[in-house]
């Protein structure tokens, strides 16, 4: 539905099944296999929570790398609660908070120009109109959990998981994001 941004992504990888404490654990003891294969898996999901929540390409990779670093350095703090990547999207908003802050912006998810998803106005592809149309009109909720099921593939199990909310919440907020998409679209043609 959505196209991946800066390449493709690599096949076969899933976050879904990945012992994520587990990773957590061995890059708090300096490992830095478990911090390559935490990155293989989670990358996707960071970088399309950090877009949901910045709408901003550029950005969204800046708070991503800057969120690994983080992890790196305070892995060792991590309390194994069953929720990993919920302690990741706190490390993620967060960041994102002070990113905007350090650079002026008063409003956390304002509105961004258009150059900013890095997608040529001239790219008139179906995915290409349908991520810029998201970014304009879902409610942050409703693009965090698109996103997090469009571009990692996370399932809403693990989306209501990660964002701690109840999985009916998630599930009526992806469909009403998605009626909204194609309500939008079929006005545009």
């Amino acid at each position: 539905m959505f196209i991946m941004m800066e390449g493709a992504w690599e096949a076969g990888r899933t976050l879904a099944g990945t012992d994520c404490e587990s990773l957590l654990a061995g890059i708090a003891q300096g490992k830095q296999d478990a911090f390559e294969h935490f990155y293989r898996v989670t990358d996707r999901a960071i970088y399309a929570f950090a877009l949901s929540l910045t709408r901003s390409h550029h950005d969204a990779q800046d708070v991503m790398m800057d969120t690994y670093l983080k992890i790196r350095g305070a892995a060792h703090l991590y309390r194994p609660d069953g929720k990993p990547m919920a302690w990741v999207f706190t490390i993620v908003r967060n960041l994102v908070r002070d990113h905007q802050r350090r650079s002026g912006r008063e409003e956390l998810m304002g509105d961004m120009p258009e150059g900013e998803l890095a997608l040529p106005e001239s790219d008139r592809s179906d995915e290409a109109m349908v991520l810029r149309e998201a970014m304009r009109i879902l409610s942050p909720e409703e693009r965090q959990i698109v996103l997090l099921h469009a571009v990692s593939g996370l399932k809403h199990r693990e989306i209501a998981d990660d964002l701690e909310m109840p999985l009916a919440t998630v599930l009526s907020k992806y469909r009403r994001a998605l009626a909204k998409l194609r309500k939008r679209l079929s006005e545009e043609g």
